[in-house]
């Protein structure tokens, strides 16, 4: 969360975003988008040195390669990226992989290969990328569907299944009016041109995540003389320790080090297959997974193998399966939780370390957990002002405010946030003091 700290107002505490975080932040960073002014100095797993133009809305944006949409648009200070689906307020990016529900968005201008409702936070940019907004017309900052949210008290949920039923007849009428405000993206209008294929593989260990967990699962596999099969949804392997703190140490290396050890000493192994980019969508009876494989999906079509299909779907039978899929960071509960500049701190920790950008200059980290600490320290370290830490529980675990507070961050216990404001970009949250 972007903000900063004003005076404490009786028993709650209001926190207000700076000048370069109100509504129309994001119409000036996109005319100023060349300069990514969240982007750290230094840092990431990007290539800094192979920049990315592509457009989101028809303006240019900038990133390197090795960026998701979503981290080159916030690394461009841009956070509004999307509508709500029924009252249409404003969406940023919430989290920082698969799980994020909000910022989807339109790929592809071209009527045939167009996509709709790709995750920002999984689409790789490349040269020449077409990213739209969806929901929104005419446009993302001024769309007419904000009137549900006007009227939004006289629009509550289920409301249109008895408005609409009568008169006799009538509702064919209002059918058309209600698929066509239905729905996020559009679908394309003309026929695919792209091609697809399908395997069956069968396998004696199937592993479904490359983090930590999975690599070590595989490699364990692998050194018995299995015929293994490794798929992660991300373009790398490593899962967590990707945006894991540089002192983190396995087995004596840094997390870097040690990534890529295991994936030199899997490849070395004739009987193991490893999938990027490929995720498993769905597990049936008898162990049989399937997995979706995007070839090409990270690249402009005319600089694909046109040997290679867009996309593969792969039917794996397996002995075993192994499930190191992770976890999934659950967000705090309260009014206004759904703002664009309110992440995760796991998303904001991978912004950082994975990709070298900060979700904001001045943070606030809320939490129930002594997490919340470490994260708070963390992004402090990389460059971003933390105001506060603001922790629902009345103490917190040995060491975890002491080491915040000897990092200049002030802590407010036994507190919660009860309200926030800000339309385009979160501009003010209070904090109140729990009690009896």
């Amino acid at each position: 969360m972007t903000l900063s700290e004003s005076a404490p107002e009786g028993g709650s505490f209001a926190f207000r975003a700076d000048g370069s975080a109100g509504a129309a932040s994001d119409r000036t960073a996109l005319r100023a988008a060349s300069r990514q002014p969240l982007r750290r100095a230094a840092g990431g797993r990007i290539d800094r040195s192979k920049p990315i133009h592509f457009t989101f809305d028809g303006k240019p944006v900038t990133g390197y390669a090795g960026d998701t949409v979503a981290s080159a648009l916030i690394a461009n200070g841009i956070h509004f990226v999307a509508r709500g689906f029924k009252y249409h307020r404003p969406r940023g990016i919430l989290t920082a992989g698969s799980d994020d529900p909000a910022g989807l968005v339109q790929i592809g201008g071209d009527a045939a290969s167009t996509d709709p409702n790709t995750r920002a936070t999984e689409q790789e940019i490349y040269p020449g990328l077409e990213v739209a907004s969806q929901n929104a017309w005419p446009s993302l900052a001024f769309d007419v569907g904000v009137l549900n949210d006007v009227f939004h008290r006289f629009l509550p949920s289920g409301f249109y299944y008895k408005t609409f039923m009568g008169p006799p007849g009538s509702w064919m009428g209002f059918e058309k009016i209600i698929r066509a405000a239905a729905g996020l993206g559009r679908a394309p209008k003309a026929p695919d041109p792209d091609r697809y294929d399908h395997v069956n593989h069968h396998c004696e260990v199937l592993v479904v995540g490359g983090g930590p967990a999975g690599l070590s699962a595989a490699l364990a596999a692998a050194r018995t003389g299995a015929r293994v099969v490794l798929c992660e949804e991300t373009a790398e392997l490593g899962g967590w320790l990707l945006s894991a703190d540089p002192a983190t140490r396995i087995d004596g290396l840094a997390p870097a080090e040690w990534i890529a050890a295991a994936e030199a000493e899997l490849r070395t192994h004739d009987e193991v297959r490893v999938l990027t980019r490929t995720c498993a969508y769905g597990y049936y009876a008898e162990n049989q997974v399937n997995l979706w494989e995007k070839l090409a999906d990270h690249q402009l079509p005319a600089d694909c193998d046109p040997a290679l299909p867009r996309q593969r779907n792969w039917r794996i039978r397996a002995a075993e399966v192994v499930l190191a899929t992770g976890a999934l960071e659950r967000p705090l509960l309260f009014p206004g939780n759904d703002r664009p500049g309110i992440v995760t701190a796991s998303a904001a920790l991978t912004f950082a370390e994975r990709y070298g950008v900060l979700v904001g200059r001045r943070i606030a980290v809320a939490t129930n957990n002594d997490t919340g600490y470490d994260a708070a320290c963390r992004l402090k370290a990389a460059g971003a002002e933390v105001v506060a830490v603001i922790d629902q529980r009345p103490a917190a675990g040995v060491g975890a405010a002491e080491r915040a507070s000897a990092d200049g961050i002030q802590v407010h216990r036994g507190t919660a946030i009860v309200a926030t404001a800000g339309r385009t970009r979160i501009a003010r949250l209070t904090v109140r003091t729990l009690g009896p």
